[in-house]
Parts: structure tokens; C-alpha cells; sequence
């Protein structure tokens, strides 16, 4: 949840515990049953960022809306920077393609076969990297039909997917992310995107163009220039801001496997969608004010959502309490 501030997986685990009980090192070692020395750097890290301080032996969090408030603050200045360099790698690309041929820069590319033809190149002429926007609808290539991407991760090119949320509601879509990212494709979903984008390292881009219904599909092929390196830059900020998606976090939210939930479960939505604290639902059923957020953030995982807000929608509709 707050790896799009920076954080790990595992420093994300130890500022939670410590926002909840301040400790020792080796309580942490305990509670999370990880290795002393990566519990260690954790703290460490988390310390250079003040996001912990320390008295003593013991480790207390700093406050959220102070410590991450400033992270926050700061990948917010990030995008703003990129957003002007594409604004300047723009008028750079102005100024040099006036001395350059238009073909040199760019290729429009029309027809179906055609756009399907060029998706598929540039993921083959990859060496280390493909980058991509995913977002409906699918005109040229259906996710279930880029055979692509199979033998660039076996080659071992790394896949870098950014999905646009309203896709993973289509029939399929999640079981064909899960089995994307066990195999080693890393996905983050976005509430929204810009644009389609289909990018191999920094020298080739594939940018669909809006066409009418009915009409043919066209694409723009980038070449490496400065417009190239402004929707590099674009895709670097919107990875930034998006959130990762993990497998077992959407494992069985297909539409024919809604997953179950126990009745304690259901005790702690229908509590808290009641308008119950925290405090007085851990109270009510008798558990620790930490073991009902872990049990929380484990009903946010499985419903593959990022706030109580989106939990209760999908507890309402799925008949989670």
C-alpha cells in the first residue's frame, strides 16, 4: 500500500507494527517472524526517512500525517517536475524537428494487421525493458493474444504494466494478471490513463490513435527523439502514482470465484460499516486493536482494493456483512 511512497513491503510491515506498539528490534523479529538483520535495515531505512525514532533499545513510528504527509509531498513535487520536462522535451522536439525529416521521427500506421504487426515488433526488438499502458477497449490485440510478451520474459526482458482499472472488470482480465505477474510481470492498476503506450527500452513507442467507431485503427510509431522521451518521462510519473497489484491479492476475484471470508469477518464489516471506531470494534469482539487492522488489511487485499471507502462498496455488493 505505501510502496508508491517509496516504501518496501517489509518496512511497510515494521512501521505498522510500530504505529500500533512501539517495541524493540527484537520484539519485531517476533511479531513479524523475520530474520534480525533484515528487521535491522528496515529500521534503519525507515529511521533515514523519519519515519521511526528511537529511545534507547525501543523504536516508536513518527506520525503519519506528518512523516508520510512529507513523502507524499514529495513524490507530488516529482510529478510536477515531470510534467515540465515533458513540457520542455516538447519544445525541444519542436526546435529539432525542424531540421529533420518527419519520417525519421515518426510512422503512422493504419489497419489492424498492421498496428497488430507493430505491437508485436516492438516488444521483440526489446532488450531489457517493455513498458505499457493497458486500457479499454482492445482494438488490434486483446491482452489474451499478446504471445509477445511470453517469450520476452523467457528471454528475460523485463515487463513493466500499468492497467487501467476499468479493465480488470472484464470477463478474464483477472485471472490473465495474476498469471502475467506469476510470471514475472510487474502490474500496477491506475484509476485512470492517458493514453495506450506500448514502449521497448527508450528507442521505440507505440501510441494508438483515437479513431471513430467503426473507423480503422491507426497507431503512431516513436522513434528515439525528444518526443519519445516525453512519453518516457509521462510513463515514469503515472508508474510512480499507480498501485502495484500482487497475485494473491487477486487470486479468486474472478466472477466465478468470489472468494469466501469467515464470520468474524463478517463481524468486523457489518461493525464497522455501522459507524464503529476501530477501538470499539476490537473492543466488541475481543481483539487486539492490531490484529483487527492486520485483519482489515487482508480483506483489502482480497478484494483488491486500496481504501476502507472501496472495501465497504465491495462488501455492500459482494454480501461480505
Amino acid at each position: 500500500m505505501l510502496e508508491a511512497l517509496g516504501l518496501t513491503a517489509g518496512e511497510e510491515a515494521v512501521y505498522r507494527f510500530l504505529i500500533a506498539t512501539p517495541g524493540t528490534a527484537a520484539d519485531l523479529v517476533t511479531a513479524l517472524d523475520r530474520p534480525a538483520f533484515q528487521v535491522e535495515t528496515d529500521l534503519a531505512a525507515l529511521a533515514g526517512r523519519g519515519l521511526v525514532s528511537r529511545h534507547g533499545d525501543r523504536y516508536a513510528a513518527a506520525p503519519p500525517s506528518v512523516a508520510l504527509g512529507g513523502l507524499l509531498t514529495a513524490r507530488r513535487e516529482e510529478l510536477r517536475t515531470a510534467e515540465l520536462a515533458i513540457v520542455a522535451l516538447a519544445e525541444q522536439h519542436r526546435t529539432a524537428a525542424a531540421d529533420r525529416a518527419v519520417g525519421d521521427l515518426i510512422e503512422v500506421v493504419t489497419g489492424v494487421e498492421a498496428v497488430r504487426q507493430r505491437f508485436l515488433q516492438i516488444q521483440w526488438a526489446a532488450r531489457e525493458r517493455v513498458r505499457s499502458f493497458s486500457t479499454a477497449p482492445f482494438v488490434a490485440v486483446p491482452p489474451s493474444d499478446n504471445t509477445a510478451e511470453d517469450r520476452g520474459v523467457d528471454r528475460g526482458v523485463e515487463y513493466l504494466v500499468v492497467v487501467e482499472r476499468e479493465v480488470l472488470t472484464a470477463p478474464g482480465a483477472v485471472a490473465g494478471t495474476v498469471d502475467s505477474i506469476r510470471r514475472g510481470v510487474r502490474v500496477r492498476v491506475a484509476d485512470k490513463l492517458p493514453i495506450k503506450l506500448m514502449m521497448a527500452d527508450s528507442d521505440l513507442a507505440l501510441v494508438p490513435l483515437t479513431t471513430e467507431p467503426g473507423g480503422e485503427p491507426a497507431a503512431v510509431l516513436l522513434h528515439r527523439s525528444g518526443l519519445l522521451a516525453g512519453v518516457e518521462a509521462l510513463f515514469e510519473a503515472v508508474w510512480q502514482r499507480s498501485y502495484p497489484l500482487r497475485a494473491d491479492a487477486l487470486d479468486g476475484l474472478g466472477e466465478e470465484h468470489e472468494p469466501e471470508i469467515g464470520e468474524l469477518d463478517r463481524k468486523i464489516l457489518g461493525l464497522l460499516l455501522s459507524g464503529l471506531t476501530d477501538e470499539a470494534v476490537a473492543g466488541q469482539l475481543d481483539l487486539s486493536l492490531r490484529t483487527l487492522q492486520r485483519r482489515l488489511r487482508a480483506l483489502m487485499d482480497l478484494a483488491g482494493v486500496r481504501t476502507r471507502v472501496q472495501l465497504g462498496w465491495h462488501a455492500a455488493r459482494h454480501d461480505w456483512a
